[in-house]
């Protein structure tokens, strides 16, 4: 049977990201933690992209009833973004719209963010303020003036937002994200804060304006408190769910997620995940994929951590 296994992070250098994910490095936006080119860290597959692991594994790793939803292929994407300056204002499609305005084979975007960290005075932006009037949104997104349409919430640590597609928002300056969302990266900017319309930075207010749904709201929701300790379920949507794991000493048992894999990226502190036959240790923003089959699984923490557990809904 298919044992946990760890996967190797991709990176991204956009022009709004930091230096927390790698100080090293002159800037890193994104760190792509679970992603379907990713490739395994250990075990029997080291070296295997998920995508090729999902292709032979098949139900052993997703689960029945993904399987059965979208095939072999690994229906989620995780991130954690590091932001220096404003992303850009944008919305994503859902399923059908990606279909009609990408074409065949592409996916929707649904996500959802938990804040890892935010400086003094962090924000975001997170759906339209109430009342907007259709034809006022159309005026303002060919005029440049949706931001004054956009609401705005001050956020903190421990803050979660559901996204679902066709909720217009942005991540401001000073925030340190962890993002998981279906396996897509459709992006329809709208808004990017006067930068340049390079190659890579183009809007897309033609297809923003399909995909762009003016009656979603943003609920920002506040987190358990920093001396939490044990399992928390903060998000169950019609594509994922995600659960915060807090703990300073000891072990916890995880109970499963039925027929799904799991994806538990450790977000601060030192975790050892085990189960009949294996373990792994894991450290800040390493992640560990648990394949549908597993059920038995404990967490020992050495020291104050936390974790997220994302998995299929």
């Amino acid at each position: 049977m298919i044992q946990p296994f760890m996967l190797e992070p991709t990176y991204r250098e956009y022009v709004w990201g930091g230096k927390r994910l790698r100080p090293h490095a002159e800037k890193t936006a994104e760190a792509w933690v679970v992603y379907e080119e990713n490739r395994a860290a250990n075990g029997a597959y080291a070296g295997k992209t998920l995508a090729e692991i999902a292709e032979k594994e098949r139900e052993a790793l997703l689960g029945h009833k993904v399987l059965a939803q979208t095939g072999s292929r690994f229906p989620l994407l995780i991130k954690l973004l590091d932001c220096a300056d404003w992303l850009s204002l944008q919305v994503h499609p859902n399923d059908q719209q990606a279909v009609q305005l990408e074409g065949p084979g592409h996916f929707g975007k649904t996500e959802a963010w938990y804040v890892l960290e935010a400086d003094q005075g962090a924000q975001l932006l997170g759906g339209l303020v109430e009342g907007v009037k259709y034809s006022a949104l159309q005026t303002a997104l060919q005029t440049g003036k949706i931001l004054s349409l956009t609401e705005c919430h001050d956020v903190q640590s421990g803050d979660y937002i559901f996204i679902p597609a066709g909720l217009i928002h942005a991540l401001g300056p000073g925030l340190l994200v962890y993002e998981v969302q279906q396996t897509s990266d459709i992006t329809y900017r709208v808004y990017d804060w006067e930068r340049p319309m390079t190659a890579g930075r183009k809007l897309h207010l033609d297809q923003a304006a399909v995909a762009l749904n003016p009656e979603l709201r943003g609920e920002l929701q506040h987190g358990p408190p920093p001396d939490f300790e044990g399992v928390k379920e903060l998000l169950n949507s019609t594509y994922f769910r995600m659960d915060l794991i807090s703990g300073k000493s000891g072990v916890i048992d995880l109970s499963p997620r039925v027929d799904s894999f799991s994806a538990i990226t450790v977000l601060d502190g030192h975790i050892e995940i085990r189960g009949t036959g294996w373990r792994n240790n894991l450290k800040q923003f390493e992640t560990l994929v648990i394949p549908a089959k597993w059920q038995e699984i404990q967490l020992e923490f050495y020291g104050q951590a936390r974790a997220l557990r994302s998995a299929a809904a």
